[in-house]
């Protein structure tokens, strides 16, 4: 199946009628029929009543109708995408990125290296930390910020922090007016509630391997596909969550968080891109990113 069988059997559908169609698109009636009769073999499936007047669209020819009308509507808006880039002669530069990242450093780290690449154009895609290595393996971003450490042929990794992990309760729970840091043990009187959802392996399974280390199983469960959810779900009583120190930023007053005891209770932010394929642009994404972390680190010393 080509584009222009799809353009041609949107025009016909849109006329209702073969030789206005034929007129509309600049070609003879006997060729467009012909190319439609093509389509038809195609898909195994009559397209158009013939025996009407106007025709009128089969429901395989209507069902065939909507999702031809988004291909082709996609494919005008990336052709479009494409000469707005050319004309502009710019550089694309895609940074994906796991949510959670955006309450530490990240914005700081991108706002620095915008005004240094402003040759380039600096998209920004959020993205699971397995979507992020498809999507480097596929070239369609160059740079993922995430927060599991998963070994992978041609893919980097640089660990940027280790950022400590914090508990979040109702602010009228009673482990919350007690104010102390608070055993991971502690959590698990009630339901633990954990994000995303269903994307796996995720920080989830961070969060669950750290009991696993402690050697503490974790048998009311409750998975929730976003970060806010979670924590809305925690100030409705629904349990207890634990999420990275610098999620504090999401300030609510119906929440409290606080520290945790165990102190291999961590997230790493890891920055990951393709190994040897290093711009000058991604160098000094690395420069910015290790910098500002190191630095911050330095402060919480």
């Amino acid at each position: 199946m080509e584009l222009r069988h799809l353009r041609y059997f949107v025009a016909v559908a849109n006329e209702r009628n073969f030789t206005r169609a034929a007129e509309t698109l600049n070609i003879a009636q006997p060729p467009l029929s012909r190319q439609i009769r093509q389509l038809e073999e195609e898909v195994g499936a009559e397209l158009i009543a013939r025996d009407s007047r106007p025709l009128r669209l089969t429901e395989a020819g209507r069902l065939l109708y909507e999702q031809a009308v988004h291909v082709l509507s996609g494919v005008e808006q990336l052709r479009s995408a494409m000469h707005h880039l050319s004309e502009a002669g710019r550089q694309r530069f895609v940074i994906g990125f796991v949510g959670s990242t955006l309450y530490g450093l990240l914005p700081e780290v991108i706002r620095r290296f915008r005004d240094h690449a402003s040759h380039v154009d600096v998209s920004l895609l959020e993205c699971s930390t397995v979507e992020q290595i498809a999507a480097l393996k596929d070239g369609r971003i160059d740079v993922g910020f995430g927060r599991l450490r998963l070994e992978t042929p041609g893919i980097r990794r640089i660990v940027l922090a280790e950022e400590p992990l914090v508990a979040v309760l109702p602010v009228d729970h009673r482990l919350a007016q007690r104010g102390e840091a608070l055993h991971l043990a502690e959590l698990l009187e009630e339901p633990l509630i954990v994000y995303p959802r269903p994307a796996r392996p995720s920080y989830a399974d961070q969060i669950l391997g750290v009991y696993h280390d402690l050697g503490l199983q974790v048998t009311n469960l409750i998975e929730v596909r976003e970060l806010q959810t979670a924590i809305g779900l925690v100030a409705a009583h629904a349990g207890l969550s634990v999420v990275p120190e610098s999620v504090q930023r999401l300030r609510r007053d119906d929440v409290r968080y606080l520290p945790i005891v165990e102190r291999n209770a961590r997230s790493p932010i890891m920055m990951i891109h393709r190994a040897g394929d290093i711009s000058p642009e991604l160098e000094h994404l690395i420069e910015v990113s290790c910098a500002l972390h190191a630095s911050d680190a330095h402060g919480h010393d």
